[in-house]
């Protein structure tokens, strides 16, 4: 399937990595990086190819574009195609800058020293590796964003005199979570929602709000239990509904995160509180061998400083750039993903959304919206939305055998 002279697919696929195209097509852009470099990646949401017919055809998790649409068959060819059409992807470009040397990237921006997507691919490279590139400083050009804005989410950022970009990447290397601009975002994110919110209750008469509030914090706080299995005593609910009600008041660092940690504990005699110091899943195991059966795999525990301090960065960085919803499910979910404790993670990953709408004066005053309870009445729905990215990631090797813990 692929030319002899170069890495890449030359002949239309019907299959590719097991998923069925919906229409023959050459694999473009991030596809056809994956496979030609043997990347380890969980794919993007969307693929892309070059189909035999002249319209576009967006279907079955591909999009396939025209003949007039394909990419010279090279890496430079395929990079360009992908800022172009498919954004930015950063797990798939780390993986990928592993595999390229210097020279490599090198050669693409000094032909191109002034363009638009040689610079992202400039800037991104220095970005992701902490490395200067033997490339001077551009002198002339007008500035570009290193995210397409029209895509993805970014923030507003700032201007890199080097390469004479903007960087509006919302969050650092250690996480970057990027959010396309599907057609559901964008009618959410026009809803104008926290007003809505406001005028609602502005209503209401204020002893009942109160009444309301109280209520509603109590029931989140058990609902919040209730989604771990748990039925603790009303004294740590009622504890955990007063931390929830005071969310958004303290900075998000390690020390609340660990304060936290105790306060939903409660018994520290047979948790350990604080990072795990060893692998961990959620899932079963097996009745007969024992053996893990794992629905997400937790990130490894030496990396959990770094990723930590990359979700404290992204929650510092982003406040009052992103939408305050948008950047409430970026920052829980990826402290679920990371899952840096022995017990506690769901828990305080909905309380992240708490603290992320509080702080940006999302909700109405004295109201805390019912995040856990509202989760619960949909239990599945956020079983299938947490499984969703999780089962993408348990194919991926890792480079050492975790020691498995059920939490």
């Amino acid at each position: 399937m692929k030319q002899s002279e170069n890495k890449f697919f030359s002949e239309p696929v019907t299959v590719f990595h097991e998923l069925r195209l919906p229409e023959k097509g050459i694999p473009a852009g991030y596809a056809a990086l994956i496979d030609a470099y043997e990347l380890n990646v969980p794919l993007p949401r969307r693929l892309c190819a070059i189909g035999e017919r002249h319209r576009i055809l967006a279907k079955e998790g591909w999009k396939l574009f025209t003949p007039r649409h394909s990419p010279e068959p090279t890496l430079e060819g395929h990079l360009t195609f992908a800022f172009k059409y498919e954004g930015i992807d950063i797990g798939v470009l780390n993986r990928l800058f592993l595999k390229l040397s210097e020279d490599e990237i090198v050669s693409i921006v000094r032909s191109s020293p002034t363009g638009v997507y040689a610079r992202r691919l400039w800037f991104l490279y220095e970005w992701l590796n902490d490395r200067r590139l033997p490339i001077d400083d551009l002198t002339q050009a007008g500035y570009v964003e290193v995210v397409d804005s029209s895509m993805q989410l970014s923030i507003a950022g700032e201007r890199v005199r080097r390469q004479r970009v903007i960087n509006n990447l919302p969050g650092t290397p250690q996480f970057c979570p990027l959010v396309f601009r599907t057609e559901k975002i964008e009618y959410f994110l026009a809803q104008d929602l926290r007003e809505k919110a406001r005028a609602l209750i502005g209503r209401i008469p204020r002893d009942v709000v109160s009444r309301t509030a109280e209520f509603l914090l109590l029931k989140d706080s058990r609902a919040s239990y209730r989604i771990e299995g748990e039925e603790p005593p009303q004294s740590r609910i009622q504890r955990w509904g007063k931390a929830i009600g005071e969310a958004g008041r303290t900075p998000i660092d390690l020390l609340e995160l660990l304060r936290l940690q105790t306060i939903v504990v409660g018994d520290k005699r047979f948790v350990k509180i604080g990072l795990r110091d060893h692998g961990g899943f959620v899932g079963e195991h097996d009745r007969d061998t024992g053996m893990p059966i794992p629905e997400h795999i937790s990130a490894r525990e030496d990396n959990l400083e770094s990723l930590l301090d990359g979700l404290i960065n992204f929650n510092r960085q982003v406040h009052g750039q992103l939408d305050p919803v948008v950047a409430a499910a970026c920052l829980s979910f990826g402290f679920v993903y990371v899952h840096p404790f022995e017990d506690g993670n769901g828990r305080i990953h909905r309380y992240l959304i708490h603290h992320v709408l509080a702080r940006a004066g999302y909700n109405p005053p004295g109201l805390v919206f019912p995040v856990s309870a509202v989760i619960l009445e949909r239990i599945e729905e956020y079983r299938a939305v947490l499984q969703q990215y999780s089962h993408k990631l348990l194919p991926m090797p890792s480079s050492s055998s975790p020691v498995y813990s059920r939490r």
